[in-house]
């Protein structure tokens, strides 16, 4: 992963389409391999981004701690809980 020198934030790598049709599975595996995503440009211009597919594993870890907790689900629901009357 390359560092942007004035934020430090992570850039993803950037190559060229026509780069990318050269030597697709050796960044495909590149990808595969280091877990970090590949943009694709066009003119100088990005348009497409190569990453990995996220396991259910990280896309329920992503979801811990979002759930609400209903006591009793079936109650109905007044008009002054969900704010409409203000």
């Amino acid at each position: 992963m390359v560092y942007h020198r004035y934020g430090g934030q992570p850039v993803p790598k950037a190559v060229s389409k026509s780069e990318f049709a050269r030597r697709a599975l050796t960044y495909l595996r590149e990808v595969e391999k280091t877990g970090e995503a590949l943009i694709l440009t066009d003119r100088g211009r990005a348009v497409l981004r190569v990453a990995p597919l996220a396991t259910a594993g990280d896309v329920l870890a992503s979801l811990r701690g979002c759930d609400v907790r209903y006591d009793d689900p079936t109650e109905p629901v007044g008009v002054d809980d969900w704010g409409a009357g203000a």
